[in-house]
């Protein structure tokens, strides 16, 4: 008789978004800040599609509050954008696992535009928000770096059997 084991690997999950964290806070020039990836989307997104069954509204919206707090952000900001991509992902998940890898960096392309969107709508509101089309520059970078985070995270999934 065989001893079922429960879900592992929650300490993986836990690692990437901590390493999310920190990529996100890193210090970087004015100018290639502006091109900086939405990392905390990208590990978010990558562990609705791989395990919609344990990562989902939840986990986006404390991940969210967490982002708000170490950027300083109006409290609820990454929580809303956050939840909303983790909504839409969800509900795509089972197509996003087929799609191409083109396919796939053009769906992060546009949760990652619709996160900036709702956080540059946020900002306007309390009137910190640009004036231009700038800050759409992370989702074209969120996409560009979307293949290699696929492949870093799918190898550390199925090196420590997280499931």
């Amino acid at each position: 008789m065989a001893v079922e084991e429960g879900p592992t690997g929650y300490w993986v999950i836990l690692v990437t978004l901590f390493t999310a964290y920190v990529l996100a806070v890193l210090p970087l020039g004015p100018w290639l800040a502006w091109l900086r990836p939405e990392w905390l989307l990208l590990v978010v997104t990558y562990w609705v599609i791989a395990l919609p069954h344990r990562v989902g509204l939840v986990t986006a919206a404390l991940a969210g509050l967490l982002m708000d707090v170490l950027e300083g952000a109006v409290l609820g900001q990454n929580v809303l954008a956050l939840s909303l991509v983790a909504l839409v992902a969800r509900l795509l998940y089972q197509r996003m696992r087929v799609f191409s890898l083109a396919q796939q960096a053009l769906t992060v392309f546009l949760l990652a535009g619709l996160h900036q969107l709702v956080c540059q709508w946020i900002q306007n509101l309390e009137g910190a928000g640009s004036r231009s089309f700038l800050f759409l520059l992370p989702a074209l970078s969120s996409a560009l770096f979307w293949p290699p985070v696929l492949f870093l995270l799918r190898g550390a999934r199925r090196y420590y059997h997280v499931q």
